[in-house]
């Protein structure tokens, strides 16, 4: 019952008696005045929702049409870049989800990027950092029509692309080497030290990018990342410059394919000097030990699992002797890791991200002595530490010391 017919209904008793009188004395006096008309009823407005403006007579907001369908090439994109990819380049591509690991979907990048230099990035990798190789050919879980699919998954979620204007290379790298040591290096590294996010002095990106996708890079820049567009900062001549720089970097021929090691056959013995004493390690944080306080328990063959937490590809480049490749996304050789207390510490090149998943899986499992390797691989080889490598297996680059990595735990924000 509204609360205008409740109050009615409460008032009707009271106003009956006073009803019948009225009706008595018009029946006893012709000439009585005639009743007052009856008040007029105040609107009532309809049940629901009170509020303090006009009621909207506006036709309620159309239903918005769905998102179209995923074609089935994108959505099996989607399912191989979570597994292989999402790691380190967030679930969403939008990257950083560890060190050094780009956005794949910023719009300028989508835009402008061609499908070849996809294909050749995912394949190859970035020998030397802690981007793998996927392809199947070296050792990767990724054939050709996989990484297309994946591509395909990316391109879902950007633009169209859009064709950059071709312009004669006229920049000098001399001056290009000024401007970038002033505004670039910082984040971009040098050819023999990373920075904080994409190296640029790579053989393989530079092979696969035109200097009018490096223009507009730097030019435009990448929207909602720290890379600002450096039109208004740069003038056209100190960009062409730095395109002739990073031009210089890309060397006067392609490397030859990188010899690898066998592929892991996953029948590999698990524990190293299966004799040893164990060693006795103080972690940091409960959850790092030092790649110095390992190599010296190696030395000294004390007993201990070493887990290779990178793709296969990267275990045949190059990996500790005795290690196993448990690659990050396949952990089905840590049914092989004896439950007996031994030591185990995996290893990665973020330092900590890939690893880090490795050590947590155990730890759910319930493994009492586990570590991830502080450093990473990469630090382990430049120290001149213990390594099995193909004939030319790239060094690993020198970190930036003050470069972003999350030394609390493998994860990233």
């Amino acid at each position: 019952m509204r609360l205008p017919d409740l109050v009615l209904a409460r008032r009707a008793p009271a106003l009956l008696p006073v009803l019948l009188a009225a009706a008595a004395c018009s029946r006893e006096s012709p000439h009585a005045p005639p009743p007052p008309p009856s008040p007029v009823p105040t609107p009532v407005a309809p049940a629901g929702p009170t509020s303090s403006g006009p009621v909207s007579t506006a036709p309620p907001a159309p239903t918005p049409p769905p998102a179209p369908a995923m074609p089935p090439e994108v959505v099996a994109g989607r399912t191989a870049f979570a597994k292989y990819c999402a790691l380190c380049h967030g679930p969403a591509a939008r990257g950083y989800a560890a060190d050094n690991a780009p956005s794949l979907v910023n719009p300028t990048f989508l835009a402008t990027v061609e499908d070849s230099f996809l294909m050749a990035s995912i394949k190859e990798g970035r020998p030397g950092t802690a981007m793998a190789g996927y392809a199947r050919d070296l050792g990767g879980p990724l054939d050709d029509t996989q990484i297309q699919q994946v591509i395909a998954f990316l391109r879902w979620q950007g633009p169209a692309r859009q064709e950059l204007p071709v312009v004669a290379a006229s920049g000098d790298r001399g001056r290009g080497r000024t401007v970038y040591d002033q505004h670039c290096a910082k984040c971009h590294g040098t050819p023999g030290k990373r920075g904080e996010y994409l190296h640029l002095a790579q053989s393989i990106l530079l092979r696969n990018v035109t200097d009018a996708f490096l223009r507009h890079a730097i030019a435009v820049g990448r929207p909602g990342t720290p890379m600002v567009a450096w039109a208004g900062t740069l003038t056209a001549a100190q960009i062409e410059d730095v395109v002739a720089l990073l031009r210089s970097w890309e060397g006067v021929k392609p490397p030859p394919p990188l010899p690898k090691l066998t592929t892991p056959t996953g029948k590999e013995p698990v524990v190293l000097h299966p004799k040893g004493k164990a060693p006795a390690w103080k972690l940091r944080d409960a959850r790092f030990v030092a790649a110095d306080d390992v190599v010296k328990a190696y030395r000294q063959k004390r007993r201990m699992v070493l887990l290779d937490a990178r793709p296969a590809s990267d275990w045949m480049r190059m990996h500790i002797p005795g290690a196993v490749s448990v690659p990050h996304y396949d952990l089905s050789r840590l049914d092989d890791v004896p439950k007996d207390g031994t030591w185990v510490v995996a290893y990665c090149a973020c330092p900590h991200h890939a690893s880090g998943e490795v050590v947590d899986e155990l730890r759910r499992r319930g493994y009492k002595n586990t570590a991830v390797l502080d450093e990473g691989i990469l630090v382990w080889q430049q120290r001149g530490y213990p390594i099995t490598s193909s004939p030319v297996a790239p060094a690993g680059l020198k970190p930036d010391p003050h470069a972003g990595h999350d030394h609390s735990g493998h994860g990233h924000p």
